[in-house]
């Protein structure tokens, strides 16, 4: 009896692994990446320059 009921119980729970219909993927078109030219205006010089300002505010 306990079989009976496992493999109905099984057989449901696979069937709603087949529900609907098959769909494809979406063809999605590549994406681009464009490089941009490093300035050299010195920006990599401002997060140093802010800590430089909070440890000499903080001396104060």
């Amino acid at each position: 009896m306990k079989s009976i009921a496992l493999a109905a119980a099984l057989s449901i729970a696979a069937t709603t692994a087949f529900a609907g219909s098959y769909t494809p993927a979406p063809v999605m078109e590549p994406v681009v990446m464009e490089e941009h030219a490093a300035s050299s205006s010195g920006g990599g010089l401002i997060v140093p320059l802010i800590v430089l300002l909070v440890i000499w505010a903080a001396a104060k």
